[in-house]
């Protein structure tokens, strides 16, 4: 029981410090982009700037709307972040304490739970702004969803499991994106928008909601919605690492530093898209999954379920 405890605070402590210098890097790669220098003043190159940072928000006053459903205002933060870190069970190091043979299933029903801390949120905070962003969020949510849950199934389907580890065992020789490079750039497009990322955060429009769901949040509030943000999106690509790049295999060797590379090298894509594109549409939005991305991919179903056998066998 001690050794289960000790090896989830290592997890933990590992994903919380990821996501410390994930934001790091973000500042240094837009700033770059925008052809300027990012955080470079704070210690040496400015690597102690996500502590700082930390330091600053987890020591602000917390403050509240007088309106608010106190309770709900502040559990939501905190569930938002547990339902973060619960996900990166699915990650298999040799600190893992747990195995998932089911991995695909469970990330299917802890993702979709996002849904009701973001609609928690913005309702708590009793602001039409913080609403309106939840709204948005949420419906962009469930529908990205819905895409995202079909393609996880043709990729099931090529490898006849819903087991994580059994997709990266299956892409020793060769990785999956090339051979369903669609699927591949679709779920990317889908796992930006269900992390409410640019150019789908109109969760957070700022030209138009102040900030969204999360207008009335500061000091740790805010600190644990970022932290869940963040960790969602290393998560993503970590579990993109997994599904079409083959997970910690390269060239037929298995090595952890592989793995880390490339979900940095997934991450940095998130990056490299918010500091190139403007945001859409909110109409364009639904117009790509609904009328887009979902015959693509119930296409590719249509075509794989009947080759089931078939596909399996020669992959």
């Amino acid at each position: 029981m001690v050794s289960f405890l000790i090896k989830d605070l290592i997890v933990v402590v590992a994903v919380l410090l990821a996501v410390a210098f994930f934001t790091l890097i973000e500042r240094k790669v837009l700033g770059y982009i925008q052809l300027r220098k990012g955080p470079n003043k704070v210690g040496f190159i400015g690597l102690p700037q996500p502590f700082a940072d930390a330091i600053k928000l987890f020591t602000k006053e917390n403050s509240w709307v007088v309106t608010s459903n106190i309770l709900a205002y502040k559990l939501a933060p905190i569930m938002s972040l547990m339902l973060a870190l619960i996900l990166w069970v699915l990650y298999f190091s040799p600190f893992s304490a747990y195995f998932v043979s089911l991995g695909v299933l469970l990330f299917l029903c802890i993702s979709s739970m996002n849904v009701y801390t973001t609609l928690l949120s913005g309702w708590s905070s009793n602001s039409k702004y913080a609403l309106l962003g939840a709204l948005r969020a949420i419906a962009q949510t469930i529908s990205y969803e819905v895409s995202m849950a079909l393609l996880l199934m043709s990729v099931a389907v090529i490898f006849n499991s819903y087991n994580t580890w059994t997709f990266s065992e299956g892409q020793i020789s060769s990785w999956t994106c090339f051979f369903l490079t669609p699927l591949a750039i679709m779920w990317f497009i889908s796992s930006l928008a269900e992390t409410n990322r640019a150019p789908f955060d109109f969760a957070e429009g700022e030209s138009e909601l102040v900030s969204g769901f999360n207008v009335e949040y500061g000091g740790s509030g805010f600190a644990f919605l970022f932290m869940a943000e963040y960790a969602n999106i290393l998560f993503m690509s970590m579990l993109t690492s997994v599904l079409f790049l083959g997970g910690p295999y390269f060239m037929g060797f298995d090595s952890s530093v592989v793995c880390i590379s490339k979900v940095v090298s997934v991450s940095i894509l998130f990056l490299w898209v918010r500091g190139s594109f403007p945001r859409l549409r909110y109409d364009q939005l639904m117009y790509l999954t609904w009328k887009g991305f979902l015959v693509m991919v119930l296409s590719y179903l249509l075509i794989l379920l009947p080759l089931e056998s078939v596909v399996s066998t020669i992959w």
